[in-house]
């Protein structure tokens, strides 16, 4: 069970123990449509506008690398409408996002699967992460058609692929090999997960590289999520200790 978040308003959490990796499930999008009566895609739209925030808020923080979970594999089931109008908006944001993106230093990288993408956003995130690819203020890794247990068997498979070339030995498979082959290659595994809006699962994000990832669960809808919750996030993390599933000796 997760622990609570701290409702005190505006805390700073400690600079020397910012997590290096912070990874987001972004949820309540449709939920706070509903809740304030306007259209889905208007709900999805301002939590466009939380995203921006919060990857500034992020990179001032120090964050170095940010993956947030924007569209995965299992949204294709949704109705073809509701597709439609999310590609629309990420078509939107490619083309006008990418601009601030550069200018802030955000490196932008998109993992998952885009051959299920249309041809014309493939295209744009493919120029987004050329004219962002210099940036070192901070990563931000954008989950598109994304899911972990996909990852899992395309890293599988590239291993595969490599050992029936006779360019890999099986014994060389080894847990950092493995991790290479994966969408987040470079990247290290996250030590923060935030999921908002309540819901306490994980569905099939980062499944390989979540391993020891700290959770923390936010009540808070994605389009209401402020700097001010992401930093009572951090708070909540630096009150962890994390073990990595050794024993700590008790202090005398």
């Amino acid at each position: 069970m997760s622990e609570k978040l701290l409702k005190a308003p505006s805390i700073t959490p400690s600079p020397s123990r910012i997590p290096r990796h912070v990874a987001i499930i972004m949820d309540g999008n449709g939920r706070w449509a509903d809740q304030n009566k306007v259209s889905t895609i208007s709900g999805h739209r301002m939590g466009a506008e939380a995203t921006r925030k919060i990857v500034h808020h992020a990179a001032a923080r120090g964050i170095q690398y940010l993956t947030l979970y924007a569209f995965s594999v299992e949204n294709w089931l949704r109705p073809q409408g509701w597709v439609d109008e999310l590609m629309g908006l990420l078509r939107y944001n490619l083309k006008n996002q990418v601009h601030d993106l550069a200018e802030n230093g955000v490196c932008l990288k998109v993992i998952g699967d885009r051959s299920r993408l249309p041809a014309d956003i493939v295209s744009l995130i493919e120029e987004s992460e050329a004219k962002t690819a210099n940036n070192t203020r901070i990563t931000l890794l954008m989950a598109l058609s994304y899911g972990g247990r996909d990852e899992i068997l395309y890293a599988t498979k590239k291993l595969a692929q490599q050992v029936k070339a006779g360019n890999l030995e099986i014994d060389d498979i080894t847990l950092e090999t493995f991790s290479s082959s994966l969408y987040t290659a470079g990247a290290p595994d996250p030590d923060l997960l935030i999921r908002t809006s309540g819901e306490k699962r994980i569905s099939n994000f980062l499944l390989w590289q979540m391993a020891y990832t700290e959770f923390v669960f936010s009540p808070t809808l994605w389009p209401d999520f402020s700097p001010d919750d992401f930093d009572q996030a951090l708070e909540t993390y630096q009150q962890r200790e994390r073990r990595y599933g050794a024993v700590i000796a008790s202090k005398k």
